[in-house]
């Protein structure tokens, strides 16, 4: 039964709260990973909350900082020396972006394979759960939203994983196991609760109780275990409406003339484009409604986020799988969630900053391992082994490359191994040869290229002498020059041979050659 307006209504609410407490840690992690500012990664979020999240024509897709330009925003700032010259690359690459949509560049997002898409969608909830298992035991020295697999100091995500459980903190582990416990036995089927309980999200009551944990009942019953600002999130605490609005920067614009500032720009425009088309075909593939966003509306949107972006002091904005997750998990009906998500980052800076520090990240890592089994679960990789190598393949190189270096790198090494598979199943079915007796039938697919001439050739020197031979190219709608010429070369060489060649009318017939032999 489709839900009434006040339950979408509910849910969307709800949903925004979740994504919101997901984005708080994130922003301010990217933003330290990056060399920002901590505003930088805040304000950058509001944008992608409010104004790319009411521009956009997807339902579910959230979009804001993301880890996977935390390398490009670091070297950028590096080379440009002034974190304003960085912010007119911003700029600009909104601009580019505004251009690529413009020209409807964003049909691109839809030639990613399935495959490939499911082997994303899996690697992130991986991460997820390889980078959460360290805040959850404590182990806080990686920053919130970090994907990378190699750390500074010859370390990764294995060795971090290793590190933390030796130095695992009982508060964190305390509260991260109740969490867990709690958002497991929520989502059990029969779990209705009461209608109080069920008003709220399960990863705001888990937010709640680790609070409760840490600041009420770990005091008084085991103060050792009590979790410091380290362990905790830590928003910048804003006194004032003048403070507030202290923390925004204005770009220099005499970066617009420099020609450092405009390469960095189409690098930003284009690595952040990429990502944003790679989100949203994951956030169509996740929406149980299985509605599709018009990508150029999303570049377009994107384009206008980094603008602003740029122009009050944010970090580059691209849509987010995590967090688009985390939206999707939480029930999301429509994009007033993301816009409620980019309004509560906007009041917790303002005024709420004190009171969400408390929140413990053990037990905002609970809700992202959670998050990241829904993306990871075992059954996907039994469905995708099913579906036999050419789906697999991908599905699994995508999978273990972006572990191992990066969303783009990865999606792209997958996109290559499916290439192959496609390549190499037209290399295989682009000819067939069938036998009766004497007579042979060399029968051509719908496209015939360059790459099968090896195997013809070797073909045809296997028929043996004295054959009758029917070259068929009736279904063929494409057929290669050099393919041409090898059929030619075996048709004027057969005699010798005792084989006669018989022509049948298809594509064949455009060779001048052996237009003179069908109409004999």
């Amino acid at each position: 039964m489709a839900a009434t307006n006040p339950q979408r209504l509910r849910q969307d609410l709800g949903a925004g709260i979740v994504v919101f407490l997901v984005a708080v840690p994130m922003c301010l992690g990217i933003a330290l990973a990056s060399g920002a500012p901590l505003a930088a990664g805040i304000i950058a979020g509001v944008i992608g909350g409010v104004v790319v999240g009411l521009l956009s024509g997807s339902q579910l897709s959230v979009s804001g900082p993301a880890a996977g330009l935390t390398v490009v925003v670091l070297s950028g700032i590096e080379t440009l020396g002034s974190w304003p010259l960085f912010l007119a690359a911003i700029v600009l690459a909104g601009v580019l972006q505004l251009v690529l949509a413009g020209l409807r560049v964003g049909v691109v997002g839809h030639f990613f394979p399935s495959s490939v898409v499911r082997g994303l969608l899996a690697a992130i909830g991986l991460i997820l759960i390889l980078k959460q298992i360290p805040h959850a035991l404590g182990y806080d020295v990686d920053f919130e939203g970090d994907f990378a697999f190699w750390q500074p100091g010859g370390e990764n995500t294995f060795t971090a994983l290793a590190h933390a459980l030796r130095a695992a903190t009982p508060g964190a582990v305390l509260v991260a196991g109740v969490s867990l416990g709690f958002l497991l036995l929520w989502d059990r089927p029969s779990g209705d609760g009461p209608r109080l309980t069920r008003a709220l999200p399960g990863p705001l009551w888990v937010v709640l109780l680790g609070v409760l944990l840490n600041s009420l009942v770990l005091p008084f019953a085991a103060p050792g275990w009590v979790l410091g600002p380290e362990h905790l999130v830590g928003l910048p605490v804003v006194e004032s409406a003048g403070g507030f609005l202290g923390l925004l920067t204005a770009p220099d614009l005499a970066g617009f003339l420099q020609p450092a500032v405009w390469a960095l720009a189409v690098t930003i425009a284009l690595v952040a484009s990429l990502e944003s088309l790679l989100s949203l075909e994951a956030a169509d593939r996740l929406d149980p409604r299985k509605r599709i966003a018009p990508p150029n509306r999303e570049l377009f949107a994107q384009g206008t986020g980094n603008v602003l972006s740029g122009l009050l002091g944010g970090l580059p904005i691209t849509a987010v799988v995590v967090r688009t997750t985390a939206n999707i998990s939480a029930g999301a009906q429509s994009r007033l969630a993301t816009v409620v998500h980019g309004v509560l980052l906007l009041l917790a800076v303002a005024f709420g900053a004190a009171l969400l520090n408390r929140i413990p990240l053990a037990a905002l890592a609970a809700v992202l391992i959670l998050i990241g089994y829904r993306l990871t679960r075992p059954s996907l990789y039994l469905e995708q082994w099913r579906r036999g190598p050419a789906q697999f393949a991908p599905f699994a190189t995508t999978l273990v490359a972006i572990l191992l270096t990066d969303l783009l790198v990865g999606v792209l090494v997958g996109l290559a191994v499916g290439l192959a598979f496609v390549v190499f199943a037209n290399f295989r079915r682009a000819f067939t040869l069938t036998q009766d007796g004497e007579y042979f039938i060399l029968r051509l697919s719908k496209d015939v290229s360059f790459l099968n001439k090896a195997a013809l050739r070797e073909t045809l020197a296997g028929i043996p002498d004295g054959a009758y031979v029917i070259v068929d190219g009736t279904p063929a709608t494409f057929i290669d020059p050099d393919i041409l010429e090898t059929l030619e070369d075996f048709r004027e060489t057969a005699h010798y041979r005792g084989i006669e060649v018989e022509m049948k009318r298809s594509t064949l017939s455009n060779n001048p050659e052996f237009a003179k032999d069908v109409a004999a």
